[in-house]
């Protein structure tokens, strides 16, 4: 990142599509198991939202002082967290209770086509790698047996304190902005996912700015750790963050049976451990379609997504770094 700034000239069109990006992360980021980091990432903009984040530091506070705001606003890419952010924005508010519904509704048809998302994402991200070596593989698989540890963890539940929201949003931040792992699923592991998508749609602004405030010291200090390690060990960082995805496929999986039950804030029976099952054994445990042909369609749908950004994005070129 030069002394500037990560700043890029973009016009209307190119923030419209930028919108939208933001609108997509956002949407990631409220399912359970899916991150906005994958969808930064296969829309080309990851390294470029991280160097952005990254620019936010007392040197730029210096220059908002020294050399005013347009200087400021340059150096770290205001217009591109702008738009990004109020793309998020508008899909976690607007989005929360559509996923929601879908989840519980379709939520055979919603993880497959997650599931085909993920998957194909892990395997053109792992195309950029230059050359594949030895310990390119080991990270690769490093990080997917952690991915594929956490999806398998048991969720806490942690009572609903500004303490405790402020440090979950710290940790779920990091987990957001990191391809395969997803911040949702911190969340629910840390026993507030549920607190904060309440939070969300009764719009309890306390809650809310706390939880803002968590996600942002989160972030800034984050940043700079994933910003250096894809500086000095690009091609190592990218092998884990694919291992990530390979194993965040453990969560996705659309077929589950539940083993035990836990009762939520809101006094309703929900799921708390879930084993992966084919379609006929979730056919036979649970006595539901497994909906196969409709799931496979699904699938396909987020395989061909995936597909069509990387040939907008200009093919999978390989990284040089």
């Amino acid at each position: 990142m030069s002394e500037t700034g990560p700043a890029q000239a973009r016009g209307g069109l190119e923030y419209f599509l930028l919108y939208l990006r933001g609108l997509a992360m956002g949407a990631a980021d409220v399912v359970p198991g899916v991150s906005g980091g994958t969808v930064a990432f296969i829309t080309g903009i990851y390294e470029e939202l991280i160097n952005s984040i990254r620019a936010v530091t007392p040197a730029a506070l210096r220059v908002l002082f020294t050399e005013g705001i347009p200087a400021f606003w340059t150096r770290v890419n205001g217009w591109f967290l702008l738009v990004l952010l109020a793309g998020i924005a508008t899909s976690v508010f607007s989005l929360a209770r559509v996923i929601t519904w879908l989840l519980e509704t379709w939520p055979v048809l919603v993880w497959s086509f997650f599931l085909g998302l993920i998957a194909c994402s892990a395997w053109f991200v792992g195309r950029r790698i230059g050359h594949w070596t030895p310990s390119h593989i080991a990270l690769l698989v490093a990080g997917a047996v952690f991915a594929w540890w956490l999806t398998a963890a048991t969720p806490a539940a942690a009572p609903l304190t500004l303490l405790n929201v402020f440090l979950a949003g710290c940790v779920a931040i990091c987990a957001m902005i990191l391809p395969g792992i997803s911040g949702s699923f911190i969340l629910l592991l840390l026993g507030m996912y549920a607190h904060v998508l309440g939070a969300v749609k009764d719009l309890q602004f306390e809650v809310l700015g706390v939880f803002a405030g968590g996600c942002l010291v989160g972030l800034l200090l984050f940043s700079h750790v994933l910003g250096w390690l894809l500086e000095r060990y690009h091609w190592g960082t990218l092998s884990v963050l694919t291992g990530f995805m390979v194993g965040s496929l453990n969560k996705v999986w659309p077929w589950k049976q539940t083993l035990t039950w836990r009762t939520n804030s809101h006094g309703e029976e929900v799921p708390l451990l879930q084993a992966n099952v084919l379609p006929g054994g979730y056919t036979h445990a649970t006595g539901l379609d497994a909906m196969l042909p409709a799931a496979l369609l699904c699938m396909a749908g987020g395989l061909v997504l995936v597909w069509g950004i990387d040939r907008v994005a200009g093919g999978p070129a390989k990284d040089s770094a």
